[in-house]
């Protein structure tokens, strides 16, 4: 009878091992590099954009050299084919381009030669997130603004050929988030594209109709069934780590980016960027 236990037992051992080795498989080998390529329709009331505007939303590359860190160059140039051969209207980039503060040898610059094959009819936008400030906020600046992409910080441009708006808020963790600055200009009424890379920023955001997206945890990275994301970024809700999120006064859409931080493991977090098409309607933006 013993040695029946004992055997239950060891069969027990094995078979949670075994399901802790294929768990981790799974979170650091294949699920972190399985991109999803998302689409998203978002109605806003009496929109005064193009019908059917595509915008398509990639945060949170941390691209890197080294196989580990996930977002190597060649994988980050297959993400760039991806989007480019979904023919955007625009793109938005809302930072955290990459891994670390570049401890590998990446350069804002190797990473620019990768971003700004990124094409669209009416432009690609970036902000810049904590990392990229972290390693050297104006030599990235630099850097993404040479190969054509439009860098803005607290600003808001007018989006070409449209009545429509790009406001980019600066990152909050790095201390350069002034939501209110960001849309000083605006006209009365205006519609807009709204890009961050932390979504604490929209808290001091006014109303603001059309498109909000923000980035920064990553989903939580693993999630749990029924209890949500183990962690989120400096005491930012579990329960708001992605997708429609009511942040202030509007709905966000926060992603679940491309890369990985701190430690390069996904769990039912899947990788994302994302393709929003705008339309008019009478009812609720989400």
């Amino acid at each position: 009878m013993l040695l029946s236990a004992l055997r239950q037992f060891l069969t027990l051992l094995l078979s949670l091992l075994l399901a802790a080795a294929l768990l981790a498989a799974w979170g650091l080998l294949i699920e972190p590099r399985w991109v999803a390529a998302r689409e998203v329709q978002v109605a806003v009331p009496d929109w005064q954009g193009p019908p059917g505007l595509k915008v398509a939303v990639a945060s949170d590359w941390h691209i890197a050299h080294e196989f580990r860190h996930v977002m190597t160059m060649a994988r980050a140039q297959a993400v760039v084919d991806a989007i480019n051969a979904a023919a955007p209207d625009v793109v938005l980039l809302p930072g955290d381009f990459i891994h670390g503060r570049g401890e590998d040898g990446t350069t804002p610059e190797q990473i620019a030669a990768i971003l700004g094959r990124l094409r669209a009819r009416h432009g690609v936008y970036a902000v810049l997130g904590n990392h990229d400030w972290w390693t050297d906020g104006p030599r990235f600046t630099r850097a993404l603004r040479a190969v054509g992409i439009r860098m803005l910080l607290n600003e808001a441009v007018p989006l070409p050929g449209t009545a429509v708006w790009v406001v980019g808020v600066g990152d909050r963790m790095s201390g350069h988030s002034d939501p209110r600055r960001a849309v000083r200009g605006l006209p009365r009424g205006a519609q807009a594209l709204v890009l961050m890379h932390d979504p604490a920023s929209a808290l001091d955001l006014p109303a603001l109709p059309g498109l909000t997206v923000a980035a920064h945890t990553h989903g939580g990275q693993v999630r749990v069934p029924f209890y949500g994301s183990v962690v989120a970024p400096h005491g930012w809700p579990k329960d708001k780590t992605r997708g429609w999120v009511d942040v202030g006064r509007q709905p966000v859409y926060i992603t679940s980016g491309l890369g990985v931080s701190i430690y390069p493991i996904r769990i039912n977090v899947r990788p994302e960027w994302v393709m929003f098409t705008m339309g008019s309607t009478s009812a609720k933006a989400h």
